[in-house]
């Protein structure tokens, strides 16, 4: 039996035919999916269809990463991109540089998520949407269409950014009090019909 540590111990593990990274036995990754040399898939995660999983990238727990989504890591371990706890990767999604998605989120479309910015809780990246820098999208929030949060801005609660809306900077964008924040200033939001 061939054994593997992905950092808590040697596990049954082998290496994958589509690109020879380590991918746990008690994890799922189709033949026609790509797992680099230095990526790893492992607890009962999933990497289907024509997904990527390539760099230092991590795919862990009950993760999935499918149709033609892309993970991939940057050249330190302790910087990868990861995809982990229930999240999902999905439709022509990037997740890239050391970017994480977590808790229950789900990135899809043809939306990026980059450098160290997260995505957790019950939160969505879709349509084109970006989301980068160091920007944390968390909560019930929405980021969609044409949508980009980036810098250290944080959209949380059941906030919604949509269209082609930018939200930079140190940004802060909550539902919950419908105040957002920058530059040290508190402005409220008012709804225009």
């Amino acid at each position: 039996m061939t054994t593997f540590d992905f950092g808590y111990g040697p596990v049954p593990a082998h290496q994958h035919s589509h690109g020879r990274g380590w991918v746990a036995d008690t994890a799922k990754v189709a033949d026609t999916a790509y797992v680099g040399p230095d990526a790893q898939v492992s607890g009962s995660a999933r990497v289907l269809d024509n997904a990527q999983v390539y760099g230092n990238a991590l795919v862990l727990d009950s993760a999935q990463v499918f149709d033609d989504a892309r993970v991939s890591g940057n050249a330190l371990v302790l910087d990868s991109a990861q995809v982990f706890d229930d999240a999902r990767v999905s439709g022509n999604a990037r997740v890239l540089g050391n970017a994480r998605v977590l808790g229950n989120a789900w990135v899809f479309g043809n939306a990026h998520v980059s450098g160290s910015a997260r995505v957790l809780d019950n939160a969505l990246v879709s349509g084109n949407a970006h989301v980068s820098g160091s920007a944390i999208v968390s909560g019930d929030a929405w980021v969609l269409d044409d949508a980009w949060v980036s810098g250290n801005a944080r959209v949380t609660g059941s906030t919604r950014v949509t269209d082609n809306a930018y939200v930079s900077g140190s940004a802060r964008v909550s539902q919950e009090d419908m105040f957002i924040e920058m530059n040290g200033k508190r402005y409220k939001l008012v709804e225009v019909e």
